[in-house]
């Protein structure tokens, strides 16, 4: 019991620090406006010209900002934590933190969480107040459910790029390196696996089934997937793929792959930087 208390409490302590410095940094302040800013450019405009547009609702323009939200938030997350090891191990404050009665892994683990907490608590609230102001300032019906589903995933995406910024950072020896695999990283994950996909349907026929499975790799992509099922069931907008995915898989369980995938990803990449970091040296 006492060992049980004294891991919680170093878990605690390193949780409470590193939030404490993540909200110094104004990261927390930063994600919000850049949420709220593109949240309300959305709605603002796209509710303006519904008459020209057609829009039924403030729906499909919460929607269409979480689509442009998922090409940023693995940006944020990379940038938030593929610093945040290797530069405490050069400025010499890992070996200081675990100096103290703090494991290796309450460490790594409290870094992981506190800044997915900063990156997406605000996400959370900006989409849920847009959704309240939209219906009581527009009188306009907005589908919760679609909404939740919209937060969910970028929950999930955060998640996994989380993960994967903590491996960076703790398998890269400096800030710098790190920084510019990340980017590279982003790019991989939002550009050049589109193109890449494309180029490969465009060479070969591949089928429903490959080009599934060739997608749904990438948490972006998976992330993609699992929207459109909220927004169009059909999965009309991807030809003969979404007639594949409705009929084989179907929205719901596509939905599940979409949150599934991306958080096990990240584990899965926070696990591989955990490792690296409880069996190496940390000066």
């Amino acid at each position: 019991m006492k060992e049980s208390i004294r891991k919680l409490s170093g878990f605690s302590a390193a949780f409470r620090l590193d939030f404490a410095e993540a909200l110094r940094s104004r990261w927390a302040l930063l994600c919000a406006l850049l949420y709220a800013g593109l949240g309300c450019v959305f709605v603002l405009v796209g509710m303006r010209e519904s008459a020209l547009l057609g829009f039924t609702g403030t729906s499909r323009v919460l929607l269409g900002t979480t689509h442009l939200l998922l090409l940023i938030l693995p940006l944020l997350a990379l940038s938030a934590t593929a610093q945040v090891i290797n530069r405490a191990r050069e400025e010499g404050a890992l070996e200081l933190w675990l100096s103290q009665p703090i494991r290796r892994t309450d460490y790594i683990l409290a870094v992981a969480l506190s800044r997915y907490v900063v990156l997406t608590a605000p996400y959370v609230i900006i989409l849920a107040l847009l959704g309240v102001v939209s219906t009581l300032w527009f009188a306009s019906s907005i589908s919760w459910l679609v909404l939740g589903r919209a937060i969910a995933v970028g929950a999930a995406l955060n998640a996994s790029f989380v993960g994967l910024g903590v491996a960076l950072s703790s398998f890269l020896a400096t800030p710098t390196r790190s920084a510019t695999t990340a980017i590279f990283a982003w790019l991989i994950a939002v550009v050049l696996v589109d193109f890449g996909l494309i180029g490969a349907m465009l060479q070969w026929r591949l089928q429903p089934q490959a080009v599934f499975a060739l997608a749904v790799i990438n948490p972006v992509q998976a992330a993609r997937m699992a929207l459109l099922s909220a927004q169009d069931p059909e999965l009309s907008i991807l030809g003969p793929v979404g007639f594949y995915l409705t009929h084989k898989i179907g929205p719901s369980p596509l939905f599940i792959i979409g949150v599934a995938w991306p958080i096990a990803a990240g584990a899965l990449a926070w696990t591989a930087g955990w490792m690296r970091i409880r069996r190496g040296d940390v000066v």
